[in-house]
This record gives structure tokens, C-alpha cells and sequence, in this order.
């Protein structure tokens, strides 16, 4: 197969539509109706104003954090000649570790609005997550990009932007583990009352192992290269911290049932 779709889904009043912001939309959407299966479970206390508004936050975090994590982590000395590039976002560039990190501060200013505790609302979003995740990577996908190393795999797939060998076609497997898998682990982890910082956790540790997993047949960013060994990525070095830290929050959510 050949990794050459147009990007642009249709054209509006002279405007391009293009896939890559579909995406983008049905993340939200996937988020927003999630969010209210999720008042019917164990969070009936959330109301309508309130799913809007944490997906409001929500999408700030992820806009804002993803395009300046984008500008610090993988492009920072074009920034440092063009500091206008922060808000070149037509031109593509989007971080998910950098929108992570946006959420997350976006949601001390809604919990500090809302009162529902940090963690709380934290573990009412991870499973909101993943989903939105596959929808990008394949709106990667489309845009034939984030492509693998070669592979002689029969489901090989050829990336014109990068040459005419068959690779492994990287953001579908994203889209695969980080987005289906994931969600289907939290959404079933979460179907059944868990200790505070339980849900979260597990997201931090599954998407960390999958990503780094996944990494070592990504082709990392040509200006970037590996960082050590020959095989160690920027992705595989931001991904690191997830996992340690969800690794602490389960530990903390052991000891503290041990001890209740």
C-alpha cells in the first residue's frame, strides 16, 4: 500500500477542510460523549455545564501545551531564529507530551473553579483520552507522515515523503495500542469504583509503555535524530517520566489501601 491520501476532506466556501482537523473534532466529540457515559457510572455529582466546561480547559491544555511542548522539545533552536514560529500552527507541529502537560495545568484552574479534587478529576478524564489520541494518529496517518523504518513485514506500507521502501506504518500502530487498546484497558479498569489516582495511574504507565514500545520502529525527527545508543528517541526520553510517575501514583494507591 501507498501512503498517499489527499489531506484536504472537502473544500467549504473556498475554505480546505482537512482531515487532520476532523480529527481533531471527533477527538472532542469522542471526549464529550464519554464524558457523559461517565456521569452514569460513578460520577453522577458531574453535570452538563461541568463536562463542557473540562472539555473547554481540556482543549486549551491540549492546543496550547501540545503546540509550545512541540516548539521546546522538538523544534527549539528554529524558535529561538523565528520566535513568531510559536504561532505558526498551520504549519504543523503538535507535541503530546507537551499537550499533557497543558491539560494537566489546565485542570488546577477547573478544580479550582469546580472543587472536585485534582486526582478526581484527573481519573474522571483518562479514559476520555485515548480514543482522541488514535483519531490523531490517524490523521498522521493520512498526512503521510510520523512513518517507521523499513520493514519486510506484509504490512509493509510505502510513505512517499520518505522514499519508495516499504516501512512500517508507525501511527496506525499508535492508533492501535495508544488509542483502541488503551481505551478499552481504562474504560474496563474504570467500569467498577477504584481507589483515588487508580485510573490515572494506569493511563500514565499503559500509554508510556506502549509509546516507548512503539518508538523503536518510528524514524525519529531527522533534525533530532537518536539522543544515545542508536536507538533512544525524544519520544522515548518525554515518555520516561510518565511512566515513573504513574508508576509512584500506583504505589501510592497500594500503600494507601494497604493501610485503609
Amino acid at each position: 500500500m501507498i501512503v498517499n491520501f489527499d489531506p484536504v476532506a472537502f473544500t467549504l466556501f473556498g475554505w480546505s477542510v482537512h482531515w487532520y482537523g476532523l480529527m481533531y473534532v471527533m477527538a472532542f466529540l469522542s471526549a464529550w460523549w464519554l464524558a457523559r457515559l461517565q456521569t452514569n457510572r460513578h460520577y453522577k455529582d458531574w453535570d452538563n455545564n461541568q463536562i463542557e466546561d473540562l472539555l473547554f480547559y481540556g482543549g486549551l491544555g491540549v492546543i496550547l501545551g501540545g503546540r509550545v511542548g512541540y516548539v521546546l522539545f522538538y523544534s527549539f533552536s528554529d524558535f529561538i531564529s523565528n520566535p513568531l514560529m510559536l504561532f505558526q500552527v498551520w504549519q504543523g507541529g503538535m507535541s503530546f507530551h507537551g499537550g499533557l502537560l497543558g491539560v494537566m495545568l489546565a485542570m488546577v484552574l477547573f478544580n479550582r473553579k469546580y472543587k472536585k479534587g485534582y486526582f478526581n478529576i484527573l481519573d474522571f478524564g483518562a479514559p476520555l483520552i485515548p480514543l482522541g489520541l488514535g483519531f490523531g494518529r490517524i490523521g498522521n496517518f493520512i498526512n503521510g507522515e510520523l512513518w517507521g523504518k523499513p520493514t519486510d513485514l506484509p504490512w509493509g506500507m510505502i510513505f512517499p515523503a520518505a522514499d519508495k521502501l516499504p516501512r512500517h506504518p508507525n501511527p496506525l500502530y499508535e492508533a492501535f495500542l495508544e488509542g483502541l487498546v488503551l481505551f478499552i484497558l481504562l474504560w474496563w479498569f474504570s467500569s467498577k469504583p477504584r481507589a483515588r489516582m487508580a485510573t490515572i495511574a494506569l493511563f500514565f504507565i499503559g500509554y508510556g509503555v506502549f509509546r516507548f514500545i512503539i518508538e523503536f520502529v518510528r524514524v525519529p525527527d531527522a533534525h533530532i535524530g537518536y539522543l544515545a545508543w542508536d536507538w533512544l528517541t525524544m519520544g522515548q526520553l518525554l515518555t520516561l517520566p510518565l511512566i515513573i510517575f504513574g508508576l509512584v501514583l500506583a504505589w501510592l494507591v497500594h500503600k494507601n489501601t494497604k493501610s485503609a
